[in-house]
């Protein structure tokens, strides 16, 4: 089981990261939090100082289009808000 999806670089996530050192994560639905933890230690190599979840139901959308109306439902997912120790960083653009 991969426990982390992706990174989740926006402009909020970016300053909080900036501001308070804390980075979000797209993880496995099934992940706790010392799975997440780990997983940021050894991906990473950084020491973690807590883990926060939260799980984003998928929403029913629907759109009108010329052969009629197209329904569909967004993915549930898990995101991880995880806030390092002081000294520690993550950089996301270092192998671009």
């Amino acid at each position: 089981m991969t426990i982390i999806i992706k990174p989740i670089i926006t402009e909020k996530m970016t300053h909080l990261g900036e501001k308070l050192n804390r980075y979000g994560f797209m993880v496995d639905r099934r992940a706790n939090k010392l799975q997440i933890m780990q997983a940021i230690k050894d991906l990473y190599g950084v020491d973690v100082a807590a883990v926060n979840t939260m799980v984003f139901s998928g929403k029913n959308k629907s759109r009108f289009t010329k052969t009629g109306v197209i329904s569909g439902r967004t993915n549930t997912y898990k995101k991880a808000i995880v806030t390092l120790a002081k000294g520690e960083t993550i950089d996301f653009y270092s192998n671009i």
